[in-house]
């Protein structure tokens, strides 16, 4: 008896647009894989990427989330090397 396991791994990237435009709270969740409640407290504690308040809505930028991921994939390498 086979049994073959499969794994989907669903992925979203960042979206093509300008630096300024808008991503909310679950859109950068999906594209980092981390639950919103990560997202929030990083924030709280100043970890993750940098949101604002837009009313009663968390949002952030293209380019302030491009600009976290790379600071993260830099800080990293230094880390290891």
């Amino acid at each position: 008896m086979t049994i073959s396991s499969s794994t989907t791994i669903s992925t979203t990237s960042i979206p093509e647009g300008r630096d300024e435009d808008f991503l909310t709270l679950s859109e950068v969740a999906a594209i980092l894989r981390v639950p919103v409640n990560t997202l929030r407290w990083w924030r709280q504690r100043s970890e993750g990427p940098r949101f604002f308040k837009i009313g009663r809505h968390l949002v952030t930028t293209i380019g302030d989330l491009r600009a976290w991921i790379d600071e993260q994939k830099h800080g990293s390498a230094a880390r290891v090397s």
